[in-house]
């Protein structure tokens, strides 16, 4: 049986639309888009995001080496589309062990990437963007700014590209040193690049 789908934000039980109300409702955060199990890590899950996704879907090409695409996730349902896509990779942390990284892009207010974070609010929150970038990554031969965030057992930083928060979360806080070489990333709705795929990622959950 297929899971339910849950708070972006919380991970909570949503209460699905009726005939009161089109919305999918958390206890907790009241209407949310509804966060959909994720999904393994393969070409055809890959596909369907593409077909489904008003947000980029970001993935570091070339990857850094001996990283494996290990899942995807999306936020939305049949009536808005994806309009969050989280991209979860794994491979060796540049200080040695194991390490995973999650990109997100997602309309402002979804809190999909803040949560992964394991930020309170939906969004980067208050100082954002006032201080120099910690770092940056690069999209179509840009360099796209990005900061580092105040959090707990992860390496996070968030910044904007197209018009979406993009973010990306490491684990453990270690791994946030592969952010020093300012990962290339691409679009996958622009081209079905031939991705490694790996084991699934257990952060996606």
């Amino acid at each position: 049986m297929r899971t339910a789908p849950t708070c972006p934000r919380c991970r909570g039980r949503l209460v699905p639309p009726s005939a009161w109300s089109s919305a999918w409702t958390c206890l907790v955060h009241g209407e949310v888009p509804p966060l959909q199990p994720p999904m393994r890590p393969c070409a055809e899950a890959l596909e369907a995001v593409r077909s489904r996704a008003r947000v980029p879907v970001w993935v570091p090409w070339p990857p850094p080496t001996g990283w494996l695409v290990s899942g995807f996730a999306e936020v939305g349902d049949e009536r808005s589309g994806a309009i969050a896509v989280a991209v979860a990779l794994s491979g060796p942390s540049p200080i040695g062990g194991p390490a995973d990284l999650v990109l997100v892009a997602e309309e402002p207010g979804v809190g999909l990437g803040a949560s992964y974070a394991g930020l309170k609010g939906p969004d980067p929150g208050h100082g954002f963007g006032v201080t120099a970038p910690n770092a940056k990554v690069e999209i179509d031969g840009h360099p796209v700014s990005m900061w580092a965030l105040g959090t707990e057992k992860t390496a996070a930083y968030a910044g904007e590209a197209l018009a979406n928060w993009i973010w990306a979360v490491l684990w453990p806080e270690s791994a946030g040193v592969l952010m020093v070489e300012q990962l290339a990333l691409r679009d996958l709705r622009e081209a079905p690049l031939d991705l490694p795929y790996g084991a699934a990622c257990p952060r996606l959950t």
